[in-house]
Parts: C-alpha cells; sequence; structure tokens
C-alpha cells in the first residue's frame, strides 16, 4: 500500500477526526486547516495549519506535499432553516478548495456531497450539488461521496426509521429511492474515505449510498 500525503479541511469535525484518526492508523501523513482563532484540536499526529477555508489564498500554499485533499467543511446540523449557511459556508468552502487543488500539489480531490434527488432538503442538496459541478469542471480526479444521513454520535434519531427503510427497500416501487436515501454509519463512511484515498481514480468517480454500505463488495468504478 503506497503511502499518501492527504490534506483535510474540517478534520476536527464529525467525519474528520475519526478520518483523520484511521489515515494515521494506515500510515498516511495527514495535514488539516484550522481556522484561526478555532478551539478546535487536531489528533496527536497531525500538522495543523491556519487558514480561512472559504479564502483559496490563505491555505493553497500550505497544501505542499499533498497528493489528496478531503473536502470535509459544511453547516452541522443541515435543516431547511439553514439554506443561508449552506451557500455562504458549504458552497464557498468547495469554490476555495477546488481553486487551492487547481494551484497546489493535489492530485486527487474527494468531496462529501448528498444523495439526490430527494423530496425535502432542497437548499442543501443544490449547495452540494453545485459543488459537484465546480469539481467537475476543474477537471482534477475526484471522487464524490453521496450519502444522505451519517449516523454517529449525537446523529442517531435516524435509527428509529430503520424498520421503515427494510421495508421500503422490499418493494419494487420504493426500493431504488430508500436504497439511495439509505442510512450510512459513520464507520462505513470513514471506511468509504479511507478506501477513496488509497484508490485514486481517474476521471470522476461517484460512490452512493449503497456502494459507501456496502463497502468492500464491489469495486468503486470511475464515471468518466
Amino acid at each position: 500500500m503506497s503511502t499518501h500525503h492527504v490534506f483535510v479541511t474540517g478534520g476536527t469535525g464529525y467525519m474528520g477526526r475519526p478520518l483523520i484518526q484511521a489515515l494515521l492508523a494506515r500510515g498516511h501523513t495527514v495535514r488539516t486547516l484550522l481556522r484561526p482563532g478555532s478551539p478546535g484540536q487536531p489528533l496527536a499526529g497531525v500538522e495543523a495549519v491556519r487558514g480561512n477555508a472559504l479564502d483559496a489564498a490563505s491555505f493553497t500554499a500550505l497544501i505542499p506535499p499533498a497528493d489528496t485533499l478531503v473536502h470535509l467543511v459544511g453547516t452541522p446540523h443541515p435543516s431547511p432553516l439553514k439554506a443561508r449557511q449552506f451557500r455562504d459556508v458549504d458552497l464557498a468552502s468547495i469554490r476555495a478548495a477546488v481553486l487551492a487543488a487547481e494551484n497546489s500539489t493535489v492530485r486527487h480531490l474527494i468531496y462529501v456531497s448528498v444523495a439526490h434527488p430527494a423530496p425535502v432538503m432542497k437548499a442543501f442538496i443544490a449547495a452540494r450539488m453545485e459543488g459537484e459541478a465546480l469539481v467537475r469542471a476543474s477537471g482534477l480526479a475526484a471522487t464524490i461521496l453521496r450519502p444522505w444521513y451519517v449516523l454517529g454520535p449525537g446523529h442517531r434519531w435516524p435509527y428509529l426509521l430503520a424498520p421503515l427503510y427494510c421495508l421500503l427497500e422490499t418493494l419494487p416501487a420504493t426500493r431504488e429511492r430508500a436504497r439511495r436515501l439509505g442510512l450510512v454509519t459513520l464507520d462505513r463512511m470513514v471506511a468509504a474515505l479511507v478506501r477513496a484515498v488509497e484508490n485514486p481514480t481517474q476521471g470522476v468517480r461517484v460512490v452512493e449510498a449503497p456502494e459507501i454500505r456496502d463497502f468492500g463488495q464491489a469495486p468503486l468504478q470511475a464515471e468518466d
């Protein structure tokens, strides 16, 4: 297995901390971006650099020698009431990440988007779809992961819906949507991110929720 040098934005967050822990355990080197004045503390063994995730100029020069950029910045606990934040934070940060990656040593960009289409969270989906378009337009090799909801500490209430999901997956009329909008556990999400880091693609590769949930059962394929 090759050692990768990974630059992580959002490295002190819900997905960022367990991802960094997993990458370090597998022998990769990690540098994470912290905003000036952030109270967040990176894990031991991680190099923390200071910059504004919404401003590419503040961190582009800090990326080398990373070959992979994992972008995890986003609005915590998304809800329909946070439409403005989805554009000011989620979309603005992936725009900056793409620009920084284009002008650095990054050869593979990993972006966590969201499953779509869906009947709710329209503003959130719209911002993430625009983020996907920016990634594609960059020409960078990229992996786009599309979970719907990631279950873990502080994010457990959808477990109550598990029986309903099981029922919907058995019905032909609802099977595809139920799987595409299925629940993904945090450990499975982290495993998929690690796998993406260790298996860079050519072109753009999209990993939908069923592939994240069934991690390891089928190879990831490039979309184009």
